[in-house]
């Protein structure tokens, strides 16, 4: 069956069952890693993209759910010679260790700040509560969110 999906600005025919994850599909069918797989539950945010700009947990959203929604991963916000302010802000921070929750840290920050342009540091806390990180990079994570904010509110 297959099943059409608007990703990062464009349009994808996948052939896909409804209830199929959306990782799966990013990963396998449209080349898109940096949704990562990781509890398989929806629990830890590792597969965190933005469905209609809210986080969702890919691992756990059914394709055929998402009808003419706007998906976007890591890939869609920048690129390696102009990303996106929260990017920047994540590598002027040096907040990836190992790298696994990143890109859910980032999409799950991006709709934070896009709902919220200056948060404080509570909030960014609060904010990404729901996404694990288990190097413990925390604190650099929380900074990256708020230089981010500072350059430039809602990115």
């Amino acid at each position: 069956m297959a099943v059409s999906l608007k990703v990062n600005g464009a349009a994808h025919s996948v052939a896909a069952e409804p209830d199929t994850p959306l990782l799966y599909v990013l990963r396998n069918d449209l080349g898109l890693n940096a949704a990562k797989f990781g509890c398989g539950l929806g629990q830890c945010g590792a597969c965190t993209v933005l469905v209609d700009g809210a986080p969702a947990r890919s691992c756990i959203t059914p394709i055929g759910a998402l009808g003419q929604s706007e998906i976007t991963t890591l890939e869609g916000l920048g690129t390696v010679e102009r990303p996106h302010p929260l990017q920047a802000a994540f590598m002027a921070e040096q907040a990836a260790q190992c790298g696994y929750c990143i890109s859910g840290m980032i999409m799950l920050a991006k709709a934070l700040l896009d709902r919220n342009p200056l948060p404080s540091e509570a909030e960014v806390r609060v904010g990404l509560a729901g996404n694990l990180c288990r190097c413990g990079t925390h604190n650099r994570i929380v900074r990256a969110v708020l230089r981010a904010a500072q350059m430039g509110g809602r990115i």
